[in-house]
């Protein structure tokens, strides 16, 4: 990460000598000053301009483009798109990536009880407290990952768990027990509710995004999971869309102004499943298409004043046992589409680039924060199938520039997920994600954006049914949009 300069290092920054050696040269590296050569004196006059540039920048709190334009924006950082949700952080980073998604429980976060020992952030003379334990268990994950210049984002939840008084505080009333996953909605109900959430991205921020850095350091908050499909993973009851939408409004609102206060070039993200112009579920009440809820979003976050928001997309295959996306039959490259999947992707970002959904006049940033590809246990040509359809996804993300990264679901194969083996790793049987072997799809995961990526996916092509890349890729969007 690049530091920001505080004011009071400017002057000793600007008064060194500026060196111009060997420019003519092509040459712009740095030398120590015992091995500096001749000198080139700068004229006083552009010293002193560029000593008063530099104080205007310290004193002018950077917008987010500007902050991006000036190398501060971590995002700019990044040389790979490449991504995964960790389970093993020494593996993560020997495949290279460059992002890395985990999980964060509210639940577990928050001691209404107050412990000693447990850090707190005070506001008005009220101090909220956080667990110790629980930030250690994520640090020992976030920290040796973005101390390698990996950008960490944290996907932030509310599992009910048997706390009651944790309950009273993050559960949405309206919370209904028959749902599948055990997840809520972000209270925003109650001004308990509305309290601690506030007092929680304050403290996560200052903690991981902000000055200190002891910690690890995150540089994005995703605000719930697949939202759009409320009753299976953000479960206030059977609810009217525009009542869900108005709530998940106010929590990303909180989140968001509470992250960027305490760091300007942090970002917020609403989650989305693949569903874009049909609900996961025909039943009244239990979701809504994707684009209904990016629309009225952007439209009803106006009743809480301007804040920053971007996009977290899972661009899942129609049917997640099929990990050959390319024969998808639902996804079309219109906006009426009723999924996007990797195969019509590009239907988001254009459709992201409308007026009113611009955020400062720039589209808003998408990061596809969870998506994987099946194959069956024990299973060769399954496994290859897979790692060929990470080979297809991976070149149109990488020709994407709305894309900013494409973080894989998952390390391991695991157990809980209803039989879906989406792992680069096969796990042990009887075990719920021990790793067993590295699947096909390991070792192109880690040759992609590498110079060896064309060899290690020229296996691929036969199963695609494509000669090269490039036709492969544009294969994808021959077929007539909808009428």
């Amino acid at each position: 990460m690049l530091k920001r300069i505080p004011v009071r290092e400017f002057r000793a920054v600007v008064i060194q000598p500026i060196r111009f050696d060997n420019v003519s040269q092509g040459n712009c590296k740095s030398h120590s000053p015992m091995t500096q050569p001749h000198q080139s004196r700068v004229p006083g006059w552009i010293r002193i301009l560029l000593f008063v540039s530099l104080l205007l920048t310290a004193r002018t709190p950077a917008t987010a483009q500007e902050s991006a334009a000036s190398g501060n924006d971590p995002f700019s950082q990044a040389t790979t798109k490449k991504g995964l949700q960790v389970q093993m952080v020494d593996d993560a980073l020997n495949l290279g990536i460059q992002h890395a998604a985990i999980n964060l429980n509210l639940s577990q976060l928050i001691d209404p009880a107050g412990r000693d020992g447990n850090p707190y952030w005070e506001k008005d003379g009220r101090k909220f407290h956080f667990r110790a334990d629980y930030l250690a268990a994520l640090e020992r994950q976030i920290k040796p990952l973005s101390d390698r210049n990996v950008l960490v984002y944290v996907i932030v939840l509310v599992y009910v768990g048997q706390d009651d008084a944790v309950s009273r505080i993050l559960v949405h009333p309206q919370y209904d027990p028959e749902c599948p996953n055990r997840i809520s909605a972000f209270n925003v109900v109650t001004e308990e509710g509305r309290d601690w959430l506030t007092a929680t991205f304050h403290f996560l921020a200052r903690r991981w995004s902000g000055s200190q850095s002891g910690h690890g350091r995150v540089v994005g908050y995703i605000i719930g999971n697949e939202v759009n499909s409320h009753w299976m993973w953000s479960n206030r009851g059977k609810v009217r869309a525009n009542d869900f939408i108005d709530e998940y409004v106010q929590a990303v609102s909180i989140a968001s102004k509470a992250v960027r206060a305490e760091s300007p070039t942090s970002r917020v993200y609403i989650s989305l499943d693949h569903f874009w112009n049909r609900p996961m579920s025909e039943q009244p009440g239990r979701s809504m298409p994707g684009k209904l809820l990016l629309d009225r979003f952007a439209f009803r976050q106006k009743n809480f004043g301007e804040f920053e928001w971007h996009i977290a997309y899972h661009p899942y295959p129609e049917n997640l046992f099929t990990a050959a996306f390319w024969k998808d039959t639902s996804p079309t490259h219109d906006e009426g589409t009723p999924r996007i999947t990797m195969k019509n992707l590009d239907v988001l970002t254009t459709y992201l680039q409308r007026p009113e959904l611009l955020q400062n006049g720039l589209p808003r940033r998408v990061i596809l924060s969870e998506q994987g590809f099946h194959s069956y246990t024990d299973d060769r040509a399954s496994e290859e199938l897979q790692a060929a359809a990470f080979c297809l996804a991976w070149k149109v993300v990488e020709r994407n520039p709305g894309i900013d990264a494409f973080i894989y679901h998952r390390h391991v194969d695991h157990a809980a997920e209803g039989g879906l083996n989406l792992g680069l790793w096969a796990r042990a049987p009887k075990s719920v994600a021990t790793p067993l072997y590295r699947k096909p799809i390991h070792h192109v995961f880690q040759m992609a954006d590498t110079p060896d990526w064309e060899e290690a996916f020229r296996f691929a092509l036969p199963i695609i049914g494509q000669p090269d890349w490039e036709t492969a890729v544009m294969s994808l969007s021959r077929e007539k949009p909808r009428e």
